[in-house]
């Protein structure tokens, strides 16, 4: 039997957006791979795999196409191995790490060289795997993450270099044949001084280094894709500058083999074509490594060393030495290591980086702190629960890293466009130049030639492959900052496209901290007989609002007896035996069940739910004995949260186990728009498609933990976490905090994000689709214009970092919400608490 496993590595070469149709192919040509998803912007690509081995056949296959996956290696140092039989474990444990191509274990060294995909593998994921084998690794010189933005900023700096020496090169050959245009008198002057063909020959010489210098990447990558029959973005540079540089040197070396009326040379057009586009190289680095800005901002919260307890004594250890039960030191503002259980001591922890909240939140012994946080003024000790990759801070960073590399449904239509473009700009470019040789006028082959280069230049369809891609890595990033993660790309675009979004009530409208409000006894009976009770039955059961009226006894001083035959009747109530009593405790449709008449209640009951509350019956032996009232205080940013999500456009409908009129008391005070009232648990998925019926898309939101089958059901599904509770697969969105101002931002977030991909799209479908004709010459014959390949190479790549800067605009994104209004709602502050 197999299990599927997923892959995430980086690619190398691609440049276009054709260069990620044919990666998508060649990954999809591969037995057992599928769900292939490659991201232009973050030079990855993501899949799943149904064997870890598989990774080889990706690698492999990555490079026969011509966009080799990027590897790394990292030597482990190994303890615990004696024998040969130990080198071979040590080998295969390490090699069945999904992602890893090579290992090379060393006994006598006691080291192990591993080579694996960039991006796919974790250095903390080998020190696992060696640790379960039973031989303890520790890393020698690696680290876990790549730093993505450092490589790209490094890549700018090799950029910027050769953008110099081509410039510098440049320079002499555009002033040699163009300075006529500038300077009067200029061309006459090289004519009298060193002459027009010493001048050829002097840029023949300076374009030849700076093709074969500087420019040489192209033709590198572009000449064999080419030979492939799988051209690129580098392969119309190749043929438009090599196009422009082989008739420039027939003119210059062999000018007998051209008539007379042609032999003119285009040796500053390849030069400049080839300094302009290593700018945009250069400038695309630089916004591409400031994408992934979020990631890294992530990845900084991550310490490299810890002080852990050992021996009795304190040492500091690498954080890959780091193991689940050993008790750590955390000194006064010291950045927390990993996740754990606090053991000694007190301090007041910043966690404002994971849940956006921002006051220091106090953790006392028993409470849990988180890896990346920060702590305050005063020190404690706290017990390692979660390590490596199983930290809060590795997930999350995990969660963002997939979220970035995710395919949305509108890249499908770039898809379909750009895998036949690059073939369709060569075709162009043909067609170009043979409609000019034929029915130009004079010199014919010079037009056909300037056209056909143009045509060729200007045609890269760099823009297209990025505007999806950035968009969706700076927003998603962006998000994640305001505490909001997108677990699942799709996310993204379908939040844009929602009308309608239902919230489950306790613990997502409301603090989830219910308060008994009131105690009606029946004839009969006082709250001294009845509060002991009901509190001893709600004693044994974990719901809310049982922990509520135990809390009320308590505060009364009340001792509460034992309870047997305790029993929950899911949705409707509990029961159980006290001081040989039978109590019943619960919603009417509970009482009306058991054939308990709860008509002299009746209007207590209904007085109470129009004030808003949840109103439940109690009942002794079978006899009606008090009606209960249960609130539940709304969160603060309850109703802000409302009004923004209307500002928007947006339906807001309310998912609750209250009674009808208990529910619209509570819609009217808070601005529901849509209420489905007295839902049992399982009922909720039921809920939604009945408020699906009432047409659009719909979001759920909910806490993440029993409202996983409505989460799974919605549209979309937003779960609100804890800081720590972000492992909820249901969930399509994850909201950090507590804070449901966290689903305005996702909505924000989406419809910027959306917004931002479209402008893209148009820019760089427009752009092509606008000067591509222009650039064939369809201006010639009407006005006379002809587009010059310099400004073709410089309308590319300027349209690619207009792309990207326009991506980069959603890092400023800050959602503004109404201001909440507590004192203003006419409504009390609490609100019931559903028998959910």
């Amino acid at each position: 039997m197999t299990t599927e496993t997923s892959l995430s590595l980086s690619v190398e070469g691609m440049s276009c957006a054709s260069c990620v149709g044919r990666v998508e192919r060649t990954l999809t040509a591969i037995p057992g791979v599928s769900d292939v998803s490659v991201n232009l912007a973050g030079e990855s690509a993501q899949m799943r795999l149904t064997e870890p081995s598989q990774a080889k056949s990706v690698a492999a296959a990555l490079t026969a196409a011509g966009y080799p996956a990027r590897t790394g290696t990292v030597t482990l140092g190994v303890s615990s191995m004696s024998c040969a039989s130990c080198v071979g474990r040590v080998d295969r444990a390490l090699a069945a790490v999904p992602g890893v191509l090579d290992v090379n274990v060393n006994l006598a060294a006691e080291t192990a060289t591993v080579t694996y995909l960039d991006g796919a593998v974790a250095v903390a994921d080998l020190l696992s795997a060696a640790r379960e084998a039973g031989y303890p690794a520790t890393t020698l010189d690696a680290s876990g993450h790549v730093d993505r933005g450092e490589r790209k900023m490094a890549e700018a700096r090799i950029y910027a270099r050769r953008t110099a020496m081509a410039a510098a090169l440049a320079l002499p050959v555009f002033l040699l044949e163009m300075g006529g245009h500038l300077v009067p008198g200029f061309h006459e002057l090289i004519g009298q001084t060193i002459g027009h063909q010493s001048s050829w020959k002097i840029q023949f010489l300076l374009t030849t280094i700076v093709l074969f210098g500087p420019g040489f990447a192209f033709y590198a990558k572009g000449i064999p894709a080419l030979l492939r029959g799988a051209p690129d973005m580098n392969s119309l540079v190749a043929l438009g500058t090599g196009a422009a540089y082989a008739h420039s040197v027939i003119a210059t070396l062999a000018p007998a083999l051209l008539p007379t009326s042609v032999r003119a040379v285009y040796f500053e057009a390849a030069a400049v074509i080839v300094v302009l586009i290593l700018l945009g190289r250069y400038l695309e680095a630089r916004a591409k490594g400031r994408t992934g800005a979020a990631i890294q901002k992530l990845l900084g919260l991550q310490v490299r060393t810890a002080r852990v307890i050992r021996g009795g004594e304190a040492v500091e250890v690498a954080i890959d030495d780091v193991a689940v039960g050993d008790v750590l030191i955390v000194r006064p503002g010291e950045r927390i290591a990993v996740d754990g259980e606090v053991t000694e001591g007190k301090g007041h922890v910043d966690e404002s980086m994971i849940t956006g909240e921002p006051l220091p939140v106090l953790k006392s012994p028993g409470d849990d702190v988180t890896g990346g946080t920060v702590n305050g003024a005063s020190g404690f000790r706290f017990r390692a629960t979660r390590v490596g990759a199983a930290t809060t801070l590795a997930q999350i960073i995990r969660m963002v890293e997939e979220a970035q590399g995710a395919r949305l449904p509108i890249q499908s239509l770039v898809d379909r466009i750009t895998l036949w473009f690059v073939p369709a700009v060569l075709a162009a470019a043909s067609a170009t130049v043979v409609a000019w040789l034929v029915f130009g006028p004079d010199p014919a082959l010079t037009f056909a030639l300037v056209a056909g280069v143009s045509v060729l230049i200007i045609a890269c369809p760099c823009a297209m492959g990025l505007a999806t891609p950035t968009s969706i890595m700076v927003g998603t990033g962006r998000a994640a900052e305001l505490g909001v993660l997108f677990r699942k790309g799709d996310a993204l675009q379908a939040l844009s496209s929602v009308d309608v979004v239902a919230f489950d009530k306790t613990g997502t409208l409301t603090l989830g901290r219910p308060e008994l409000t009131d105690l009606v006894p029946a004839a009969g009976f006082s709250r001294a007989d009845i509060l002991p009770l009901i509190a001893a039955v709600e004693q044994a059961s974990e719901h809310p609002v049982g922990t509520a009226i135990v809390e009320a006894a308590q505060a009364d001083g009340t001792p509460l007896p034992q309870v047997t035959d305790f029993g929950t009747v899911t949705g409707y109530g509990v029961r159980g035996t006290v001081a040989g009593k039978s109590v019943t405790i619960g919603a009417d449709r509970l009482m009306e069940r058991d054939g308990i008449d709860i008509a002299s209640m009746a209007a207590a009951e209904a007085d109470l739910a129009r004030q808003g509350k949840t109103a439940l019956f109690a009942a002794v032996d079978g006899r009606i004995a008090a009606v209960i009232a249960v609130s539940d205080p709304l969160k603060p940013t309850t109703k802000a949260v409302i009004d923004a999500l209307h500002a928007q456009g947006l339906k807001v409908a309310m998912i609750t186990g209250d009674k009808r009129s208990t529910a619209e008391a509570i819609g009217r005070a808070i601005g529901i728009d849509h209420i489905v009232a007295g839902v049992l648990p399982e009922g909720k998925v039921t809920a939604l498609t009945e408020l699906r019926g009432t047409g659009g898309k719909l979001a759920f939101v909910g806490d993440g933990i029993n409202d996983a089958p409505a989460l799974a059901h919605a549209d979309v599904g937003i779960a609100i976490g804890t800081g720590t509770d972000i492992a909820i697969e249901a969930a399509d969105v994850v909201l950090m905090s507590g804070d449901l101002g966290g689903v305005v931002i996702a909505f924000e977030v989406s419809r910027r994000t959306m917004r931002n991909i479209r402008e893209n799209l148009f820019w760089a479908f427009g752009y092509n689709t606008a000067l591509i004709p222009v650039a064939a010459g369809i201006l010639y014959p009407a006005f006379g214009l002809l587009l010059s390949p310099i400004l073709a190479a410089g309308a590319m790549a300027l349209s690619s970092v207009f792309v990207l800067t326009n991506a980069l605009r959603l890092r400023r994104i800050e959602p503004s919400m109404p201001e909440a209004r507590n004192a203003a709602v006419d409504t009390p502050l609490l609100v019931p608490a559903a028998a959910e």
